[in-house]
């Protein structure tokens, strides 16, 4: 008789190698496999509701809304004027946005960034006549990079901060040493040279434009609105886990009133309301359940405990296995769970060594943060980018994705890995 554990490993598995195969149905196979998780109990059903990160789903559905408002009043066309302006070539148009997303999403969550700036993406690619998806992958990929640059960059981040203690500061200097921030940071200038490689094909001038006039500007103010209340928030203590998303759909809220004030006809909300993409929603709320399953039966512990373990007491060994095995972890896995499993393992081997646990902790963070870059479903950035490509009519496989994730991974991983060792060994 299989155990409840071995049945959770076979269908995770069995899960993404259908979601691999057949990416049209991969909402449909997160959620199946999370009701087949409930119905054997690898999941209890009281659980489900738990399992679920409502404030992820929250802010994806808030930032859709206000973002569609964004996009009608032409500011994402004007922005895309100045880059198109100040830029050389196409080739540069996409290296400044990827790194403006970057910055943004420094300092707030990276869904929130991609649904922000990808719009932008697209106007610009529209204008120029190319392909986007180069483009909304280089802006997701970015933004999940420096996820863990700063306290509020990314849910990991603030998971560990509340573990060892830390505030916002600590994540720029700590101890009398430069933070994580500044691995970051190194992390994303060298994937510039990697980003004129990729798209060094992408060479064609670009001609003068006449600027777009834009029709409204209530959507940009609701978006400037949305990135200061959650940096704003990110001060607050103990607050409640679904802030953010609140904050994303109040803002919603308040846009779809001053829409109806303005023009008293409600198709432009209707029309609001139909853009919310349910296919990213279902897919990341059947993943959560599923992520949360495997938790349960103990297959995170196992993994994160056989991390732990081989690096007995070779310092770098260990951090090396921390830092590598939480990229190829996160590739494929949420890394929050894995993060949460990890960081009272890492403190418990940091005591048995005499250490401090800072060089592990932010091995841990780097490692798991940037990992989610290999693959279209190793972050919910990535999850909501190709969902965005997808309304477009444009379809991102796996190889197509990890052309981009993989040099981008590879470049930013090494520098945060060197760096780290380097400061905090």
């Amino acid at each position: 008789m299989f155990s409840l554990k071995t049945i959770a490993i076979v269908l995770f598995v069995l899960m993404y190698i259908l979601m691999i195969a057949k990416q049209d149905y991969r909402p449909y196979f997160a959620i199946g496999t999370a009701i087949i998780f409930a119905i054997l109990g690898i999941l209890p059903i009281k659980q489900v509701y738990q399992a679920i990160d409502w404030n992820v789903l929250m802010m994806i559905a808030g930032t859709a809304i206000i973002v569609d408002f964004f996009i009608d009043s032409k500011m994402p066309n004007r922005i895309a004027d100045f880059l198109l302006q100040h830029s050389k070539n196409a080739m540069w148009v996409v290296i400044y946005m990827s790194l403006f997303a970057g910055i943004v999403s420094a300092f707030i969550d990276n869904v929130a960034t991609v649904l922000m700036i990808a719009p932008v993406g697209l106007a610009v690619c529209k204008q120029l006549g190319i392909s986007p998806v180069n483009t909304i992958l280089a802006i997701a990929v970015s933004s999940n990079l420096q996820g863990a640059a700063t306290l509020v960059g990314d849910t990991t981040s603030i998971m560990l901060a509340g573990y060892a203690g830390m505030d916002f500061l600590d994540f720029f200097f700590m101890h009398g040493k430069p933070g994580i921030f500044f691995a970051v940071e190194l992390g994303a200038l060298l994937t510039i040279p990697v980003m004129m490689y990729l798209f060094r094909k992408e060479k064609d001038p670009i001609d003068k434009m006449p600027k777009t006039e834009v029709k409204a500007i209530y959507p940009t103010i609701m978006l400037l609105g949305v990135v200061i209340t959650l940096i704003s928030a990110s001060f607050i203590p103990n607050k409640p886990s679904i802030t953010n998303g609140l904050i994303c759909c109040t803002y919603a809220l308040i846009t779809l009133i001053i829409d109806y004030i303005k023009n008293k006809d409600s198709k432009r909300i209707n029309h609001a309301l139909a853009s919310l993409d349910f296919e990213t929603l279902f897919l990341l709320a059947g993943l959560f359940c599923v992520i949360a399953g495997i938790k349960q039966v103990g297959v995170i512990d196992d993994v994160a405990n056989l991390i732990a373990s081989v690096g007995g007491n070779n310092l770098f060994l260990l951090y090396t296995i921390v830092v590598w095995g939480s990229v190829i972890f996160s590739a494929f896995i949420d890394n929050i769970p894995y993060v949460a499993t990890m960081l009272p393992i890492l403190m418990s081997v940091s005591n048995v060594l005499g250490i401090e646990p800072y060089l592990l902790y932010f091995g841990l963070l780097s490692g798991a943060t940037l990992g989610g870059n290999i693959t279209p479903i190793g972050s919910s950035t990535h999850i909501a980018a190709v969902g965005i490509l997808k309304k477009e009519g444009y379809e991102v496989s796996f190889p197509e994705f990890m052309k981009v994730g993989i040099p981008f991974t590879l470049v930013a991983v090494i520098a945060s890995y060197i760096y780290l060792w380097l400061i905090w060994a």
